[in-house]
């Protein structure tokens, strides 16, 4: 994608705001902006920080809160989170200091001494620890480059530097209650008033620097590096408050809050002088830029200052910002945009969908056809969205779910049907185009965007995508699982396996927290290459001596051979997964001791290897046993033969497996007994006509009724007629060196 210019940045007019009248809410009667009332869908996270506000309130408190709240709230109760985070941040000396200042307006200490009337010495260190809390900021910006204070606005300001100390922020949870609610209530009536650009409220988006054409139209302000220049060699890495008061609050991400907000000039001082960062170099600026870009998240600048000042760059995930969820919530995309949008450049479009996952306003949906040839190339035009400029805007048109919501939308047009049927959503779109383009690892690095294991998949998947082609409409479907496994090969040969890169949502370089993995089948293997991904170092253990669970145990080797298996693994190891062989959890160690040893999450991935007999008498019998179990025992070497003759009961896939498999062992006859009717079993076309090729003998129509424990004779019971069928055909008496196996095979419970 591509940068083009849109609009401007015209400044805001200001109104008249008039003095709200004050009141202490009482308990329960607290208005909750995010509560009952409001929004009737978004959880009032945080509230179990916030204690009912005390009878007889502190009254220098209740001052304070009546002086740094946003008027446009018109409101006439003091809000628990409100007092609570000021009673903790503050004395009550320090709240009268505080009331004496305006909000925004830079004082000297001169200026604070005569303000205050208190000794220089008293004055300057009381503003010292208050800078120290967050409840001040402060600069050098004035011809004498002399220091001076500033009461800031609540956000960006005071309710973000509560939150930027992380151990502060976990000794008063109250402030993330306070720094949720005041990025988003004193909004809420402004967003009807806020134009492109933002005017001076809140944060500003910037595209990525590389996606900006470098020519003379484009706007300096929009380009990192003009900041960079701006302020060179003040830079500091610090602490993302909204990361680090969402993960407070139990609605985080992965990510690690330290150092992803970089302070710039003035600002980079105060941060490190405050303990909430530390001073960078322009090199690890760009480092923390790229690493940011490689996550998917959004570039921010502050948007407050008036313009060509700014304070911080930001690198935020859509996820838990504030700033982006202002524009979300409120459907206001002027309080964040950027001058540019993104433009699609239908050359190079492989229909991948990553610009869906990534867009942090969900401007992108699943189906929208971007690249349509119709009307000489031009993007066809869809419904858009009522705005808050253009239509009367109250808590009814918010829209708490924004997050799930920019993820699942689909335009009527429609998702392609064969990623739509694929059970992992994989963009087969996308890699059919890539592999035609012979961009063979950018092909195998996408599907592995949604599937860890595409070489196993190749060979064993049961073709959706294909069933679901429209090119099946014309003549035949496309090829895809044969394409995907032609990709896939390449995981096989060490030379030319794709590892995905780590990309971790920290800046300390990975994880430490140790996290176990129970159980090395699919889903172990699948959260194993997904953690290592994102630069966890899991342990998977195994109670097995090889990998792969039913890969490995289930499913026979002349459909899956092991060694793809084995070099599926090695990728995952190979990306930072240690793997335990012979080690249950729960017998050989328990999960008391593994915490004890420092792990401190669990994935429990044991699977389903059960299986589950017809419930008929006589089951019990001997050389009748499961699926399950008797594809174990042969993929484990313990049968190596089955001499005799072989019923299978079922009609899936894995009765098919089993089949074939006798048929590989000797079996001198195999047949299957299966309720369906052929058009109706669950086995595939495909499978049926290899297991008929291996040998087998398929009878459809047919369940089993009951096994004979005097002979070995299974009796079944046709569910068209209820004719009772003694299946003499296999030797009832037969001689001692000839035997009959029942094979039954069950959907598990």
């Amino acid at each position: 994608m591509a940068g083009e210019r849109h609009g401007g940045m015209p400044g805001l007019q200001k109104r008249g705001v008039p003095r709200s009248r004050w009141a202490v809410a009482r308990e329960g009667t607290t208005m909750i902006l995010n509560g009952p009332g409001i929004s009737y869908t978004e959880p009032d996270i945080g509230a179990e920080f916030v204690p009912p506000i005390p009878e007889h309130p502190r009254e220098a408190i209740v001052k304070l809160c009546e002086h740094c709240t946003n008027r446009l709230l018109h409101r006439d109760e003091l809000l628990g989170y409100e007092y609570w985070s000021f009673a903790e941040a503050a004395t009550d000396e320090q709240a009268e200091v505080l009331c004496k200042m305006k909000m925004r307006r830079p004082y000297t200490l001169p200026e604070m001494v005569k303000l205050t009337s208190m000794p220089e010495a008293d004055i300057e260190k009381m503003l010292d620890d208050m800078s120290y809390t967050g409840l001040l900021e402060y600069n050098w910006e004035n011809p004498e480059h002399a220091k001076q204070w500033v009461l800031p606005m609540l956000v960006p300001g005071s309710a973000e530097f509560l939150n930027m100390r992380v151990s502060q922020l976990e000794e008063h949870p109250v402030y993330a209650k306070f720094f949720e609610q005041a990025s988003k209530g004193p909004l809420s009536k402004a967003t009807p008033m806020v134009p492109p650009g933002g005017a001076g409220i809140g944060m500003h988006v910037i595209p990525v620097e590389k996606a900006i054409d470098a020519a003379s139209t484009s706007v300096p302000i929009e380009h990192i590096e003009h900041w960079l220049d701006k302020y060179e060699g003040k830079y500091a890495a610090s602490t993302c408050s909204c990361r680090a008061s969402r993960r407070v609050m139990g609605e985080g991400c992965a990510d690690d809050p330290a150092d992803w907000c970089i302070a710039v000039g003035d600002m980079a001082d105060y941060v490190v002088e405050t303990d909430r960062g530390h001073y960078v170099t322009r090199d690890e600026v760009y480092d923390i830029l790229r690493q940011a870009e490689d996550n998917g998240f959004v570039h921010q600048i502050t948007n407050i200052d008036g313009e060509n000042k700014i304070f911080a760059i930001c690198n935020c995930n859509v996820n838990v910002c504030y700033a982006l969820r202002t524009s979300q919530l409120f459907n206001t995309p002027n309080l964040s945009r950027s001058a540019y949008v993104a433009k699609v450049e239908k050359d190079k479009c492989v229909a991948c969908g990553r610009c869906v996952e990534v867009c942090p306003a969900g401007a992108a949906k699943l189906g929208q056809k971007l690249c349509s040839k119709k009307a000489g190339g031009q993007v066809p035009e869809y419904p858009r969205q009522e705005l808050p400029d253009a239509t009367k805007w109250d808590h009814t048109k918010w829209s708490p779910n924004y997050r799930n919501d920019n993820r699942i939308e689909t335009h009527e047009s429609g998702t392609a049907p064969c990623k739509t049927a694929c059970p992992a959503h994989v963009a087969v779109q996308g890699y059919l185009k890539l592999a035609a383009q012979g961009r063979y690892d950018e092909a195998l690095a996408l599907i592995k965007r949604e599937n860890p294991l595409p070489a196993i998949c190749g060979r064993v998947c049961n073709r959706r995508c294909e069933d679901a082609c429209t090119r099946g409409r014309v003549d035949a479907a496309v090829a895809i699982d044969e394409v995907k496994k032609f990709i896939a090969q390449r995981d096989l040969d060490a030379a030319t396996r794709y590892v995905p890169p780590v990309v971790t949502p920290t800046r300390a370089g990975g994880f430490d927290q140790k996290i176990a993995i129970i159980g090395a089948g699919p889903a172990g293997l699948s959260c194993a290459f997904y953690l290592a991904e994102k630069g966890y170092k899991p342990v998977v253990f195994e109670k097995n001596e090889r990998p792969g669970g039913m890969l490995t145990y289930g499913i026979p080797s002349f459909k899956l051979e092991k060694d793809v298996i084995e070099a599926e693994v090695e990728i995952i190891r190979l990306m930072g997964a240690e793997f335990r062989y012979g080690v249950e959890v729960g017998r050989d160690v328990t999960l008391d001791e593994l915490r004890a040893q420092g792990f401190k999450a669990f994935y429990v991935a044991i699977g389903c290897q059960g299986g589950r007999l017809a419930g008929i008498p006589g089951e019990d019998a001997e050389d009748v046993t499961v699926a399950v179990d008797f594809l174990r025992e042969v993929n484990s070497g313990k049968i190596d033969a089955l001499p005799g003759r072989t019923i299978v009961v079922g009609g899936g896939n894995v009765a098919i497996d089993v089949a074939r498999n006798a048929c590989r062992l000797g079996s001198e006859y195999v047949e299957m007994f299966c309720l369906e009717s052929e058009a109706q079993m669950p086995a595939s076309e495909e499978e049926r006509r290899e297991a008929v090729e291996d040998g087998a003998h398929i009878s459809c129509g047919w369940g089993p009724k009951e096994i004979h424990l005097d002979e070995p004779v299974v009796c079944a019971v046709s569910p068209s007629s209820a004719a009772r069928v003694s299946l003499t055909t296999w030797a009832v008496l037969r001689p001692s060196t000839t035997r009959t196996t029942c094979v039954v095979s069950m959907p598990t419970a």
